[in-house]
């Protein structure tokens, strides 16, 4: 009976840990990055990676240019967070228009690769008389460590790069107007990794791109992921197990009493 008792109380123990685990890794997220500098939201966009204008997450960047230009910003992205881009480019009247227009939104990490949108619409095409357009690209989660020769997002800062690819020559030079925006979801212990970079990705000859490199320690997510909980969990139910399998076997009749 009391091997029962202790049974049952290490199984409510074990479901209450494994049941906590999604609302425990959502309520201590990873701290976000914080960015140096003012906090205002740029009314400017660079012109290359070098002078790419400093954007915080959730923070809406906006732009006055022309068709044709090359617009950057840049924004940092943590270990465990899943980064999405969003820009909406006002175009000009229709009016004024020879026909339609195609948009591209592309993401670079710290080192200039370009990184795969895995959701999203990066690349779309505006109609003659459309008003607007409006792009998306999410990226795979960042990860804390990778192989030197893998292309795997790392912790670091990210440049946003919208531009046209595709008109007519007549609307080159048309004033439009341009938004963008980071965000970045928690992806969970299941990406985490035994490993971290010795330092972010953040080319310290980019004025803008440095400006946006918070402190070392704004990077780190810290040794604790929700993935601790299952193993956690996982160990307390491979003990119960042990103990009932014990408790089977050794049976539960009385030993013979000798004389």
């Amino acid at each position: 009976m009391c091997t029962t008792r202790v049974m049952a109380a290490a199984a409510l123990a074990a479901a209450a840990l494994l049941t906590t685990a999604g609302p425990a890794a959502a309520d201590s997220p990873s701290p976000s990055p914080s960015v140096s500098g003012s906090s205002s939201a740029p009314t400017q966009a660079g012109t290359s990676f070098r002078t790419a204008a400093v954007l915080q997450q959730d923070q809406p960047g906006t732009a006055d240019a022309s068709t044709g230009d090359y617009l950057y910003w840049v924004f940092p992205a943590d270990a465990g967070q899943t980064p999405t881009v969003r820009a909406t480019v006002t175009l000009p009247e229709a009016a004024t228009r020879h026909g339609a227009a195609t948009w591209q939104v592309d993401v670079y990490d710290g080192l200039r690769r370009r990184q795969a949108c895995t959701h999203g619409s990066q690349t779309r095409t505006a109609a003659a008389d459309a008003a607007s357009v409006e792009l998306k690209c999410t990226l795979r989660p960042v990860r804390a460590w990778s192989e030197p020769w893998a292309n795997d997002p790392l912790p670091g800062s990210y440049y946003v790069r919208l531009t046209v690819t595709g008109l007519p020559d007549e609307d080159l030079g048309l004033p439009v107007h341009a938004e963008a925006e980071a965000t970045a979801a928690d992806a969970g212990g299941a990406h985490a990794v035994d490993g971290t970079l010795a330092a972010p990705l953040v080319p310290g000859t980019a004025t803008a791109a440095t400006a946006a490199a918070p402190s070392d320690d704004g990077w780190s997510s810290g040794w604790w992921t929700d993935r601790w909980l299952w193993t956690v969990g996982g160990g307390v139910l491979a003990s119960l197990a042990a103990i009932g399998g014990y408790a089977l076997t050794r049976g539960t009749g009385r030993r013979p009493v000798r004389a």
